[in-house]
């Protein structure tokens, strides 16, 4: 499931465990339903503080993405949470932004950017 964190990436560990998480999910790597290690479990697995697991699970449960039974363990949502298009789309603005961003930092023109982007999607979605 999660394999590795980086203290030394400069992005926040509970950010990693999060984008890990959703990216399973979004893969088919985790389905929906399925269990997800306890807090305790996955701070030993990652040799990390059991604060930042929590921190990462309290935020992917208030999006939606996971549900906690108290005294039963923490699952893969049933079903996504019905947000408004225009919701959906805001949420992904801030990582389309840093995708164009390096893009042009890197000094790729428009059409690899997006290239590289449905490529991606393909195979995540599988065609």
């Amino acid at each position: 499931m999660l394999t590795h964190v980086n203290p030394s990436s400069g992005v926040p560990l509970y950010l990693q465990i999060e984008s890990q998480f959703k990216y399973a999910i979004a893969s088919g790597g985790l389905k929906l339903g399925d269990a997800l290690p306890s807090v305790r479990k996955l701070a030993a697995e990652l040799r990390i503080n059991p604060n930042t697991v929590a921190r990462a699970y309290q935020d992917l449960e208030r999006e939606g993405i996971i549900r906690t039974v108290p005294g039963g363990g923490t699952y893969v949502a049933d079903s996504t949470p019905g947000l408004l298009k225009s919701e959906k789309l805001r949420r992904l603005r801030p990582s389309t932004l840093q995708l164009a961003v390096e893009g042009i930092q890197l000094r790729l023109e428009p059409e690899e950017i997006i290239t590289l982007l449905k490529e991606e999607l393909s195979k995540l979605v599988g065609e």
